[in-house]
């Protein structure tokens, strides 16, 4: 059976919840459980570029994609993580605005450059790291996405965040895209101990239900820490509370969102979750840097732009 890749939309119009932390986590999560990921960063600041080991290159970001300079394929980077991709982001996405403003297909130019991505099988999850503003690359991010999740912190000012987003999705799925799910919301640095924060997430989960995932992400040192080493903390040191959270996230999150036959259930995604044999052992495979001998098409490391993995019939198989 072939695989369903899922492009997902990480997104929220307010600054600082833990938007991008949760891209470089939930995907380097999903790699050692052999999935297969590609990150898009669409923020100019390009952090999550930079937490996956990636540096800024002129012409290296989906801006030449989508003026029509180049194939997708050419900005598809791999990173030193087996089934961890990335096309990274640069200075010149800031522009977008003015460059893209006035083009007629500007609501729909991420979803036709992805179209090859998505079309080929090469990746399970493909996720988007939206700039925090609804501007045109974050509305035009929404309307290729399948779902979007929205990382929240458990903070009065997060209602107000959560409330534009959700608008946001609202009007685009009466438009552009009427397939649009919410994916979920994920709650990040949360202070479990905090009556706010419990205020808050109890009103979040009374109007949203089973659209919260049950997954908190604490506030970690060992979070902030992670992105000044181009490592994700998930295999800087994952053992970490911020790491494990992560970790039971993209258990949660894969099981919400299947892409193949073999996903398992939520019950047995939890009790793999609490195997500490098998995570670490599918942990220590995927932080390694990728094999430069040939692998098994479930773990093979999706090859360099040389061989560009849309178009290889080893990824299109699997």
């Amino acid at each position: 059976m072939s695989r369903r890749t899922k492009i997902i939309a990480i997104a929220n119009q307010k600054g600082g919840v833990g938007k991008t932390t949760t891209v470089v986590n939930l995907a380097a999560a999903l790699s050692a459980r052999r999935r297969t990921v590609l990150v898009v960063d669409l923020d100019p600041q390009a952090h999550a570029t930079l937490g996956l080991g990636l540096e800024k290159t002129v012409g290296g970001s989906m801006y030449p994609v989508l003026l029509g300079d180049k194939p997708i394929a050419d900005v598809i980077q791999p990173t030193k993580w087996n089934n961890l991709n990335v096309i990274p982001s640069e200075v010149d996405l800031a522009g977008a605005e003015l460059d893209f403003g006035m083009r007629e297909d500007r609501l729909v130019m991420i979803r036709e450059a992805l179209a090859p991505v998505k079309e080929s099988g090469a990746f399970d999850y493909i996720l988007l790291d939206c700039p925090p503003s609804l501007g045109i690359v974050m509305t035009s991010s929404l309307v290729a996405a399948d779902g979007v999740l929205i990382p929240i912190q458990a903070e009065f000012l997060a209602m107000d965040g959560l409330a534009l987003i959700t608008s946001s999705i609202n009007r685009i799925r009466a438009g552009a895209n009427p397939s649009l799910e919410l994916n979920g919301i994920v709650f990040t640095m949360v202070n479990a101990q905090a009556k706010l924060a419990q205020d808050v997430m109890e009103e979040v989960r009374k109007h949203f239900t089973d659209r919260v995932y049950e997954t908190l992400i604490p506030r970690n040192v060992r979070v902030s820490e992670a992105p000044s080493t181009g490592t994700p903390v998930v295999f800087l040191d994952p053992r970490s509370r911020g790491a494990e959270a992560y970790k039971a996230f993209a258990w949660e999150f894969m099981a919400k969102n299947p892409t193949r036959y073999d996903i398992p259930s939520p019950a047995a995604a939890s009790a793999a979750a609490t195997a500490p044999a098998e995570a670490n052992a599918a942990e220590a495979s995927a932080s390694a840097p990728a094999a430069s001998t040939p692998v098994s098409d479930a773990t093979a490391q999706t090859p360099s732009s040389a061989e560009p993995p849309v178009l290889t019939q080893a990824q299109k198989d699997a």
